[in-house]
């Protein structure tokens, strides 16, 4: 039972393996593989965000301009300058106030796909902070519908009850197709075109710390027709290698080679693997699943709307409007649990610049259609029956 503790012993003989006529095909099959980023919500956010300037300029841009847009608050009846809302929203804690909370809300969308919001205070609530969603998680119950949510830091959990007319967190979250409690966020989307760029980058990078050359190989063409190096040849050949030829330092340093050794460039240049193109490539594939248009940062030969304008038109209306109009109807309907008031909280259309062309032709072709009532007018134009002065 303890013959491996014995010292000097036969050695064992091994028993015999199977052998498989399609392993060398499996083992042929890995090599060579595909190396992606983990998808997780953190990873997504370092490798996304955090390194790469598309993603985090796309994430900046809509999130910005989103918490930007002036919001009003309103009923069927009138629109409300004094409101518990708008003050809470004004100022939703101490630290922050509408665009800093609003620019986080939607930010964790964009890179999670979800976003929370806790509130704090009894009856109504008296602040609101937005969550981080890498560190929630979603507790379903017996019929699949979430009971609650856990909230973990430094190795503690704080959970909050999903029951009750009066919840005291918010999800919002994106649509996905095959998860009924997260959502699906734009980063996911782009994760494939992130690594393509962000390693393009890095061969750019290793590039230009070895001298802008690319890689090669010494062949040895020994005396005699031999073709091969003694052992102290070939470590002293790899040790001046890596000592003398390798690094941003000894860039440009010539190599001096002796014996029958000659160099032989193997890599292609920067103009045939076209690196550049493929950066601007993987560039445009993360601005389209972002919804922002090429043309906004900065990337070249991008010419699908003929001018800025147009293409921050389209920015807002396809992507900035859609994104907000959803997040603050969802804080609305949330909000009126606790306060018991049907009032609905939208972005002011009248005041985004980038709409005030098409926000003039709307207005004039309202105004020209006599056949409609001022109050059939007003409500194609997203206004209230009475204003709060009238």
């Amino acid at each position: 039972m303890f013959d491996f503790l014995r010292r000097g012993t036969a050695a064992v003989s091994v028993p015999e393996q199977k052998a498989s006529a399609t392993g060398p095909v499996v083992a042929y099959q890995t090599r060579g593989r595909i190396a992606w980023s983990p998808r997780d919500a953190v990873s997504l956010t370092k490798t996304g965000f955090c390194s790469n300037p598309v993603g985090f300029r796309c994430v900046k841009l809509i999130a910005e301009a989103a918490a930007a847009l002036p919001l009003v608050v309103q009923d069927g009846e009138r629109r409300y300058d004094v409101h518990p809302l708008v003050s809470l929203l004004a100022r939703p804690n101490g630290t922050q106030g509408k665009a800093e909370l609003l620019e986080a809300l939607y930010a964790q969308l964009l890179l999670t796909g979800n976003g929370y919001v806790e509130a704090v205070g009894e009856g109504t609530p008296q602040e609101l902070h937005v969550l981080r969603s890498d560190r929630m998680s979603v507790v379903p119950g017996a019929d699949g519908w979430p009971v609650a949510y856990e909230y973990a830091v430094g190795g503690r959990k704080h959970r909050f009850e999903a029951g009750g007319e009066a919840r005291p967190v918010c999800h919002i979250k994106a649509f996905h197709p095959q998860d009924d409690h997260y959502g699906f966020s734009p980063m996911q989307a782009a994760a494939m075109a992130m690594d393509v760029h962000n390693a393009a980058s890095r061969w750019s990078k290793a590039l230009l710390d070895n001298a802008a050359r690319p890689s090669g190989a010494i062949v040895y063409k020994g005396a005699e027709g031999q073709g091969n190096l003694s052992p102290d040849q070939y470590d002293r050949l790899v040790s001046e290698m890596e000592s003398h030829h390798q690094g941003a330092r000894n860039a440009g340093r010539p190599m001096l080679l002796e014996g029958g050794l000659d160099w032989k460039p193997m890599g292609f240049s920067p103009s045939d693997m076209e690196f550049q193109k493929t950066k601007e490539a993987a560039a445009r594939e993360v601005a389209l699943a972002f919804g922002v248009p090429p043309m906004l940062l900065g990337i070249q030969g991008d010419a699908t709307y003929a001018n800025y304008q147009e293409a921050n038109r389209a920015f807002f209306r396809l992507t900035v409007l859609p994104l907000a109009t959803r997040v603050t109807a969802a804080l609305a309907a949330w909000l009126g649990e606790f306060t018991e008031d049907a009032v609905e909280v939208k972005p002011d259309l009248d005041q985004v610049p980038a709409l005030a062309a098409e926000r003039d032709a709307q207005w004039a072709r309202v105004a020209q259609a006599d056949f409609l009532t001022e109050a059939e007018k007003r409500s194609l134009l997203g206004l209230p029956a009475v204003m709060a002065d009238e």
